[in-house]
């Protein structure tokens, strides 16, 4: 009886644990890079860089870098709602991405670099699209904001060594963002939108 006492006591706290968290899903180009932003977060409990969107069953990295399964890189963010709110990882989001490209991001070109949001619930699709709407309505040079709204799709978790690759291979990961021009072009955005630095 001990036992089972036990055992049904592990079962709801699990369940209570479950129920505390959320999850949100971001395309920004490099999914190396869009890890850094949120894993600073208090709340955020997880980061996984994966793919999202295709049509392609457990893709592979050169599968998806490939730019024929329809996937996005993105990443997936496990959260504690009651520690973080949904708004401010989309405003993490909008400094951390270029939303007036839709040819990919910074110099990662191609479909599956192209920046969406991938909303899980009718509540984070009217977020979403309201904070869109409010930072177009900051613009004042007639750019349009292209980044997408879309249904959450199955979410596949990329390759091990693509997990906190920005930690395991620092230098290179430096490197990489360094030559491909994000932060530099992050900087200019942020003049035209007026959204705060990158939090990278």
């Amino acid at each position: 009886m001990i036992r089972f006492l036990l055992a049904l006591f592990l079962f709801c706290l699990q369940a209570a644990a479950a129920a505390d968290t959320a999850e949100a899903t971001f395309a920004g180009g490099c999914f190396w890079c869009m890890e850094p932003p949120y894993d600073k977060i208090d709340g955020v409990l997880a980061t996984t860089s994966g793919y999202t969107g295709g049509h392609v069953k457990d893709p592979t990295y050169k599968q998806v870098t490939g730019g024929r399964t329809g996937h996005y890189e993105a990443v997936q963010i496990s959260y504690d709602p009651d520690k973080v709110g949904y708004e401010k990882l989309l405003e993490v989001y909008w400094r951390n991405i270029d939303p007036f490209d839709d040819g990919g991001q910074f110099c990662d070109r191609g479909p599956q670099y192209r920046a969406a949001i991938f909303v899980h619930d009718e509540r984070q699709e009217q977020m979403a699209k309201e904070s869109k709407q409010g930072l177009q309505e900051k613009i004042e040079n007639g750019k349009r904001i292209v980044t997408e709204i879309l249904p959450a799709a199955t979410f596949y978790p990329a390759e091990e060594y693509h997990q906190d690759y920005y930690r395991k291979n620092s230098l290179r990961y430096k490197f990489y963002r360094y030559s491909c021009g994000r932060d530099q072009r992050l900087e200019e955005v942020r003049k035209v939108i007026g959204a705060g630095e990158s939090e990278e």
